[in-house]
């Protein structure tokens, strides 16, 4: 019996490439471990998105190769964006790997196992503008009762500090029927929550059906029985139209919750960084969205220290933070990326600088999140349960506010036992800068 280790790093957008891939290996007989004295093959799906991803993906490959020396493993595969783009220096600098495909050679991955066992190196890369075919058939490894949908692949947008379209093709959407199709298997596998991912959500339908077409999409997925809730993640604001704002406000399965990606809100740097949006822009937009939502929860990173940002636009964006108060924000030093162009641009900002800004950035956060969630003491809130905390002895939730892994909780005592990807009523009582604790009511 072969048993094969899976490690997936980076974005929710290669963790169903790795769980698409889980399920074809599943399907010709393949045993999947967590074990990685048991493996037999091990697989590590890879990111090189920032410097820290490129870090971590090598120190993977380098620690799992040591596996042939001390464990039972026989073969090392190597998937995703760093194998993607980096092909040549993996062959040359990590001997111990057995086998790289590209970011759209997920298909191979079991021909790429059968060749390995047999002795011999393998190497697999389509097009990167190839969209593989759908697969209902996957591992979900994100819990019981959540899952991601990726709704398309790639990126037209070619902003300068991102290395997305070079590793990841084009934007391609994936056939409507095929995502109605995957989206049933994953409710009757017991998914209650499904997150729809891509590089960006907002333009679905654009290649495909001539028209964005993401209302269209969560229409037709509302009407999958038992599914309770569906997210939108990675939504640009440029992108966002008047029908989409309507469809999340009238129909009851999305989530009052939307994720706009901004990184930064000064209009020159928003220039140097390719954005195709103004602050003035970006404020309208998100003005109309809590006027048209009143309870609309918005999520944005950013990033800190781009190269030409002064201190007159790390001050301005504190301002706009300050002003517009987002209920989740996340920031990212700057890293320059090779064969991106900002990575040649001049006055780039000192590692010190970045990183003094980004602690600014989150310290005022913390100030918007902590009044945020003082004026939901006493609110009543529908929430998931995630699981439970022997040490606290509470029931770890989460509100419609809150994406899987990235965000806050909602913290419950329940002297009845709940399960998780139960849904259940809740009183606020009280909170912290990122949590809620809540009774049940």
């Amino acid at each position: 019996m072969v048993q094969i280790l899976f490690v997936s790093l980076g974005c929710d957008k290669n963790l169903v490439d790795s769980e698409v891939m889980l399920g074809l290996l599943q399907e010709k007989g393949y045993t999947i471990t967590n074990e990685e004295k048991e493996a037999d093959v091990v697989v590590i799906n890879t990111c090189c998105f920032i410097h820290d991803a490129k870090e971590e993906s090598i120190e993977n490959i380098i620690e799992m190769g040591r596996l042939k020396e001390t464990g039972k493993l026989k073969a090392l595969i190597i998937t995703g964006c760093l194998a993607q783009r980096y092909k040549d220096e993996i062959r040359k600098e990590l001997p111990e790997v057995d086998a790289i495909l590209g970011t759209t050679s997920t298909e191979a991955i079991v021909e790429a196992v059968e060749t390995v066992l047999h002795g011999e190196e393998y190497e697999h890369f389509e097009d990167i503008n190839f969209l593989p075919p759908s697969h209902e058939t996957r591992v979900i490894t994100s819990g019981t009762h959540m899952g991601y949908l990726k709704i398309a692949e790639g990126c037209n947008k070619h902003c300068t500090y991102c290395i997305i379209p070079k590793v990841r093709g084009n934007f391609r959407s994936v056939p409507l029927e095929d995502l109605i199709s995957q989206a049933r298997f994953l409710v009757a596998s017991g998914i209650k929550e499904i997150c729809l991912v891509a590089q960006e959500t907002t333009l679905y339908g654009v290649d495909l059906y001539g028209e964005k077409s993401l209302p269209l999409l969560l229409q037709e997925l509302s009407k999958i029985d038992d599914l309770e809730w569906i997210r939108l993640l990675y939504c640009y604001p440029e992108e966002i139209t008047e029908e989409l704002i309507i469809e999340i406000r009238d129909n009851p399965k999305v989530c009052h919750y939307m994720d706009m990606p901004l990184q930064h809100s000064e209009d020159n740097i928003l220039k140097r960084m390719g954005r195709r949006t103004t602050k003035e822009e970006i404020k309208k937009t998100i003005r109309h969205i809590r006027e048209m939502i009143p309870d609309m929860v918005l999520r944005t990173s950013l990033i800190a220290g781009f190269p030409g940002e002064t201190t007159e636009d790390h001050e301005g964006l504190l301002e706009f933070i300050d002003e517009m108060e987002f209920n989740r924000l996340g920031v990212f030093t700057y890293s320059p990326e090779e064969d991106t162009p900002a990575a040649s641009f001049e006055n780039q900002v000192s590692e010190e600088v970045k990183q003094q800004w980004k602690d600014e950035i989150m310290e005022l956060q913390q100030e918007v999140s902590y009044d945020l969630n003082a004026a939901m003491v006493g609110k009543c809130m529908k929430v998931i349960v995630e699981g439970y905390l022997y040490k606290e002895q509470m029931y770890m939730c989460r509100s419609y506010m809150d994406a899987p892994d990235i965000d806050g909780c909602v913290f419950v005592s329940s002297e009845e036992e709940l399960l998780s990807g139960d849904f259940i009523e809740v009183t606020i009582t009280d909170f912290n800068e990122y949590d809620l604790i809540g009774e049940i009511v």
